[in-house]
């Protein structure tokens, strides 16, 4: 298992292609949101064709390096290892994570989804390297997503030494909420791509996250 650094995870952007305009290519947006100072990349794809899927991980992949930004892989984890991704993500429903450890092997990071104190621990023992918590505010973005209290997110953070990251429903304004839940970040799809000025957006969020999480 490899310890991501934290402030690796002050601001998670998740990818989603909803708000792309037609012909816009999903890496342009991604460029926006690394040059605003998004910390970490996820790449989500629920219905893109594998060999489509393969060559945009490729080179959103590469897009990340050149700024220094890790990249994940939402869920697939044998595209991840194809395209050698930095990690991948998963949920309590995908694979179990000690079996994607198991694929992954000890050099990629493995982000698991939780939503209670005991699927926290469960997942630190099965070798995630940082847990994504939520949802801690209502969202559209995930049609099974439970509520997650503030209380209950304190109480994983407590729980676990990994570091931890709310998602769900976080936007700038409410973002304050989660301050001295001992979060590491936020993580977040339509508060950076669903904006009209992307990077804006992005430098906003860092700035706040920064003096609301950094260590």
């Amino acid at each position: 298992m490899i310890n991501i650094k934290q402030e690796s995870l002050l601001l998670y952007a998740v990818t989603d292609r909803h708000w792309l305009a037609e012909g816009e290519p999903l890496s342009h947006q991604v460029e926006q949101a690394l040059l605003g100072g998004a910390t970490l990349v996820q790449l989500r794809e629920k219905t893109l064709e594998e060999d489509a899927f393969a060559a945009e991980g490729r080179e959103i992949l590469k897009l990340c390096h050149s700024y220094h930004v890790p990249f994940i892989i939402n869920d697939n984890v044998e595209l991840a290892v194809r395209i050698n991704a930095d990690g991948v993500h998963v949920g309590q429903s995908d694979m179990e994570a000690g079996r994607v450890r198991e694929m992954i092997g000890p050099d990629r990071i493995l982000g698991v989804s939780a939503e209670n104190v005991e699927e926290a621990i469960r997942a630190e023992e099965a070798g995630a390297d940082y847990l994504g918590v939520g949802a801690v505010f209502p969202t559209g973005s995930k049609d099974d997503a439970e509520d997650v209290s503030i209380e209950t997110l304190k109480a994983i953070c407590s729980a676990v030494s990994i570091p931890v990251v709310a998602i769900g429903g976080i936007t700038y304004e409410n973002m304050d909420q989660l301050a001295g839940s001992g979060i590491a970040g936020i993580s977040v799809i339509s508060a950076i791509f669903g904006q009209k000025d992307i990077r804006e957006a992005s430098q906003k969020l860092l700035r706040k996250s920064e003096r609301l999480f950094a260590v």
